[in-house]
């Protein structure tokens, strides 16, 4: 039998090379376009198919978890997309760039369904473990723009992706090594904890599926183009590119801090107490950030992935709480194949935004799409409580 504590943890530090790798070229992007001699708005969507990827991939992979093994689906993540981001510092020419980062988004798809059910399964506390959880991954989105800012005026960009590549190669190893397969259901979990009146369970879909939408494209969108944003509206500041990217990790830690506190409020409150407030976040902070540079910027910055990054611990406990153990990795692929696909088109969206209007425009169109963001908590229906014992079997 595996210890969940072990289990937990190589899903955490999954969930951190997940999107640690699916945000390296948008912050290497920067230095690449010079050196390929392609502007920033011509590189980007070399991006698109392998966010694309991201989320239509999850539909497969979620159902290989289910229906085959999660943890033989979790070998094959890391050792996938340690190859894949080794391959792209192998690049020559643009067709071999976005085949590359197609295989990123391809192997990256595996982690949601897949781990994020993991977590759900092993975890004692569900708040408490999908907090942390969410953490690692931002911490993952933070890593990515510090780190590749460095080793990219360092080392030169082909690094940035090769280093990290054969370190997943060597946690996927040990992983196979330390982790059986293991058939958990049946076990008692804390996400059998809460359910909704089954004549509510359609509020449930909609409100998921409106604040999906709306989360994943904005928070595509901003992760995205933040290195981009702070390169031009920092430049009061600073022009260095590891100092930037030392701000982003830096705006990003907050989004971590948000993370872990929401999920420590779903553990004592309803997702409709904690979700409510939370939607107000995102939209004023959007519009603020549209027309601001340095400091000021940085505190708007902070208020949009606080918002963000809460609402995506929110979505993932929905999930986790209302879905049974035998269909839960497929009940995640429906939600990542949603919001990764939005995601994904939100890539070139940022793209042909920036080319109409800049960050003006693009900011504020995103903040108009995050007010869906307050009609899916109202829409949202109350939980109803039962007690731990009543979850065994």
């Amino acid at each position: 039998m595996n210890s969940p504590s072990r289990v937990i943890t190589f899903v955490n530090a999954a969930h951190f090379i997940d999107h640690y790798s699916m945000l390296i070229f948008a912050a290497a992007v920067i230095i690449m376009g010079p050196a390929l001699g392609m502007a920033y708005s011509e590189l980007l969507p070399y991006a698109t198919p392998g966010f694309v990827a991201f989320g239509a991939g999850s539909l497969i992979t979620g159902w290989l978890g289910d229906r085959w093994s999660r943890r033989h689906m979790m070998v094959i993540f890391f050792l996938g997309i340690g190859a894949s981001m080794v391959a792209v510092g192998f690049v020559q020419t643009s067709l071999q760039l976005g085949a590359a980062l197609l295989a990123i988004g391809l192997f990256a798809s595996i982690y949601h369904p897949v781990g994020t059910a993991m977590i759900v399964s092993y975890a004692d506390r569900l708040g408490r473990e999908m907090g942390l959880n969410g953490v690692w991954g931002n911490l993952g989105v933070a890593s990515s723009a510090l780190v590749t800012g460095v080793i990219g005026q360092y080392l030169g960009w082909r690094w940035a992706f090769i280093i990290p590549g054969v370190v997943t190669m060597l946690i996927g190893v040990t992983f196979a090594l330390m982790v059986v397969h293991e058939d958990r259901t049946g076990t008692r979990q804390a996400a059998a904890q809460a359910r909704v009146a089954k004549q509510d369970m359609w509020r449930v879909f909609l409100a998921l599926l409106i604040v999906v939408i709306a989360i994943s494209t904005t928070f595509n969108a901003i992760t995205v183009a933040m290195p981009k944003l702070f390169a031009e509206r920092l430049a009061g500041m600073t022009t260095s590119p590891a100092l930037l990217g030392v701000i982003a990790a830096g705006v990003y830690v907050f989004g971590a801090m948000t993370q872990y506190t929401i999920g420590k409020l779903i553990d004592h409150y309803s997702l409709k107490t904690v979700m409510l407030p939370l939607s107000f976040l995102l939209a004023p902070f959007m519009y603020f950030a549209a027309t601001l540079s340095n400091l000021p910027l940085i505190i708007a910055s902070i208020g949009i992935v606080m918002g963000a990054f809460g609402q995506v611990t929110v979505n993932d406990a929905m999930v986790g709480k209302y879905t049974t153990e035998e269909w839960r990795s497929r009940a995640y692929s429906v939600r990542y194949f949603v919001g990764f696909t939005a995601a994904g088109a939100s890539v070139g969206l940022v793209a042909w935004l920036y080319e109409q209007g800049g960050f003006v425009t693009m900011l504020q169109t995103f903040g108009a799409l995050c007010l869906l963001v307050i009609v899916a908590a109202i829409i949202l229906p109350r939980e109803i409580r039962v007690p731990a014992a009543q979850s065994a079997p």
